[in-house]
């Protein structure tokens, strides 16, 4: 054996020895040190629900125009109170009423034509009536009595033929002056103007779709609150519930609601699904305006007196090499507490890892807390209930006010688990 050989086989036994003095005598007393914790703690707990909606009038009217035109009048402005059925906008009506009297004049026309083609009928039906008695006494030739037949049948339909034309232009003076009463722009409901869109002298285009020319909202002291509620919370909530909330115009006031109506229909914006939550809410002092953003919360649960924890202490996951002491797990429960003396105790208090294959998966509210007992760290089971978020309701398990819990540790560095890992 060559000086080199021997020189690295005795470095990497002291290596080895210091891994393994510092493992055992060091480890536990440092790892300790650099624990952070925190207290199981009493009090009231309120599980809720938060959400973003925009703030709407119940009921809101797009006013549009029927007819295209020139906007010759506006007798409504932003803000305005308006009553159902009252005139708040006017489209120049020139070329509408001349399309009225156009029409009126052609009805005229034809009227005339049905009393001439009636005049026509009555002499062609009594001259066919004069051939048939000449012929019946042979005075005139029977081709001729047909005829005179003949044209009086004609004469008759002629006037059927009148008749239906002026039927047609009745219809068109009808919707002449149906257009005409569209350039008057009525109020369809009674309330508060929110939105004009349009001044006088502009021209306004209803080929396609009808232009909107005012937004009125019906009533603004009574409100509706549109919020989107991620999936994974629409289940906890409910019709009928309270909720509160609170808008940017004035952050230190709490306005308060009723849920009305969870929608089913969702919304999915970049794989993310939303339901419709739409809150009542009353408006006395007018203070809620229509697109506000409000920061809406639903209690959805709530306790007084209870054991509570940091929801860092039940999501807390051993490292690898965390340290366990001799017989830490008290009562055998969990992974962590069959067998004390593990100095891997990465499996333990992690949702179950490390059953035995075919063993039943624990009830989701099975949690794992690692306790500090005598300033050495074991796990323990308990059961838990409700969450704010940010701490979570013990409902069962061997922890009691005070106790405290490890949140956060730090790893071994991972030359002294590669050092273990290596024969000695």
């Amino acid at each position: 054996m060559s000086k080199r050989t021997v020189l690295i086989v005795v470095a990497a036994a002291a290596a080895a020895g210091l891994g393994f003095w510092y493992w055992h005598g060091q480890t536990p007393a440092k790892q300790e040190s650099k624990l952070e914790t925190a207290k199981v703690e009493r009090g009231r707990l309120v599980a809720k629900v938060t959400a973003s909606g925009t703030l709407s009038a119940i009921v809101t009217v797009q006013v549009g125009s029927q007819v295209s035109g020139r906007i010759a009048e506006l007798h409504a402005d932003f803000n305005s109170a308006v009553k159902k059925g009252q005139l708040i906008a006017r489209i120049d009506p020139q070329l509408f009423q001349a399309a009225a009297d156009q029409a009126s004049a052609n009805l005229m026309a034809a009227q005339g034509n049905l009393a001439k083609a009636k005049a026509q009928a009555a002499d062609a039906q009594r001259q066919a009536a004069r051939s048939a008695q000449l012929a019946a006494q042979k005075l005139v030739a029977q081709a001729d009595a047909d005829t005179a037949q003949s044209n009086a049948d004609a004469a008759a339909a002629g006037v059927q033929a009148a008749e239906g034309s002026v039927a047609q232009t009745r219809a068109a003076l009808s919707q002449a002056r149906v257009n005409l009463a569209y350039t008057n722009i009525l109020s369809p409901t009674s309330g508060t103007v929110i939105s004009r869109n349009v001044d006088v002298g502009q021209t306004v285009a209803a080929s396609l779709q009808a232009p909107t020319i005012f937004v009125i909202a019906e009533d603004l002291a009574k409100m509706q609150v549109n919020t989107s509620v991620a999936e994974a919370d629409v289940g906890r909530l409910r019709d009928g519930m309270p909720a509160t909330f609170t808008v940017d115009a004035y952050p230190s006031e709490v306005f308060k609601g009723k849920v009305r109506q969870i929608r089913n229909s969702p919304t999915t914006v970049q794989n993310v699904v939303t339901y419709d939550a739409v809150i009542d809410v009353a408006n006395p002092d007018l203070k809620l305006k229509p697109g506000m953003t409000a920061n809406v919360t639903f209690i959805y649960a709530e306790k007084d007196d209870v054991l509570k924890v940091a929801n860092a202490a039940l999501r807390f996951k051993p490292p690898p090499g965390f340290y366990v002491p001799e017989g830490g797990a008290s009562g055998g429960s969990g992974p962590g507490g069959q067998g004390g003396g593990r100095r891997e105790g990465g499996q333990a208090g992690q949702g179950g890892q490390g059953r035995p294959e075919g063993a039943r998966a624990e009830a989701p509210d099975r949690r794992t807390l690692w306790v500090l007992t005598n300033g050495k760290p074991s796990p323990q089971r308990v059961r838990t209930g409700i969450s704010d978020g940010t701490t979570t309701e013990i409902v069962e398990g061997p922890v009691e006010a005070g106790t405290e819990v490890v949140t956060d540790a730090p790893a071994p560095p991972s030359g002294f688990a590669q050092a273990m890992r290596r024969p000695l």
